[in-house]
């Protein structure tokens, strides 16, 4: 048997809003928690490394770069005494207690888990994608919608299901109109939704067309569509375009160690972030699949930790560390003083 020494209160696997969050409240509950952060298989920080401004995380009232609010947030694990490793895990062990977690680097034997790996917006790969992807190409209309650029131009939504209609009305608020564009001639959503696009004074739907590409300078100008019919082409002149094609949650990972719904979410427990193994918690959007917010993400994260560390406290499992301290603070004769600057 390993040495309780060896053995860590708290492995958290991914970052961004969800991960970054749990870390924060499980440093500063002295569980001395272990983040692998991700390096190839998940970009550090989440999606919000690709995504630009951000208006809608509180506490910002001009706003946000995703890339900043990420750095802040990782600084603020690092200062609460979480450990963080710039690390993919690529595998894990639920089966056997403690758990197992293992990198390309190291192996590590915790008593508690977190899932954090969060979810993938999937993308049509149009040529010109890359070089407008958040230059008018988003595949989140609630976050981005509302940005000036949007304002009081054409817009397209690509989809049928329920999240592009509620994505084109939600945009209607903004655009002066909105295009939905349909591969199929028909739409997939709820009743009450196709009722509400089709009856929308500012949404015009686009039967069976596809995007093939954007087109522009430093911004979306227009769409190249094409009919799945007739195979004829035409161009669209628009400001934006949002993808509502769905996301791919992050848990390849665990196809084989936890419950997973069938679109392959994690499966929490009631209000919980609790999964089907007892000790593991997962938060953000691998277990979201309605929000997908970074400020809800960020809740989840919070509730994973909390609930971790009552569980490992419940269990008599929880080892005490010392507070961590951190490049900020001098400690002399047992007083720490915060510069002010």
């Amino acid at each position: 048997m390993p040495k309780p020494s060896e053995i860590s209160n708290l492995v958290i696997i991914g970052s961004g809003p969800a991960g970054y969050t749990a870390a924060i409240y499980a440093g500063r509950a002295r569980l001395n928690p272990i983040v692998f952060e991700g390096l190839k298989m998940g970009l550090p920080g989440g999606q919000l490394m690709t995504t630009t401004g951000i208006e809608n995380f509180p506490g910002f009232p001009t706003g946000i770069m995703g890339p900043e609010l990420m750095r802040l947030m990782k600084a603020q694990a690092q200062n609460s005494g979480a450990r963080l490793w710039m690390e993919d895990v690529i595998s894990v062990d639920f089966k056997q207690r403690p758990f197992t977690v293992r990198s390309a680097e190291r192996e590590t034997l915790a008593h508690s888990i977190i899932i954090a790996t969060g979810a993938t917006a999937q993308r049509l790969h149009l040529p010109s994608e890359d070089q407008f992807w958040n230059k008018g190409i988003s595949a989140c209309a609630i976050c981005d919608g509302g940005i000036p650029r949007f304002k009081d131009v054409e817009l397209a939504v690509v989809g049928g299901g329920d999240t592009a209609a509620e994505e084109s009305i939600f945009l209607t608020k903004y655009a002066s109109k909105v295009h939905l564009l349909v591969r199929s001639d028909r739409l997939r959503a709820s009743k009450v939704m196709q009722e509400r696009v089709l009856n929308h004074p500012k949404i015009q739907v686009h039967w069976q067309t596809v995007p093939t590409d954007v087109y522009g300078n430093d911004w979306v100008q227009g769409l190249k569509l094409k009919n799945t019919v007739s195979s004829v082409e035409q161009d669209l002149t628009v400001g934006g375009l949002f993808y509502a094609i769905g996301h791919k949650p992050n848990t390849a990972l665990f196809i084989d160690a936890i419950e997973l719904d069938p679109t392959g979410y994690i499966v929490t427990k009631g209000k919980s972030t609790a999964t089907n193994v007892e000790g593991v918690y997962a938060c953000g959007d691998v277990q979201d699949h309605e929000y997908r917010q970074a400020i809800s993400a960020a809740g989840t994260g919070c509730m994973a930790a909390l609930e971790a560390e009552r569980w490992l406290s419940g269990t008599g499992l929880l080892q005490e560390f010392l507070p961590v301290s951190t490049p900020e603070e001098t400690i002399e004769n047992d007083v720490i003083e915060f510069s002010l600057g």
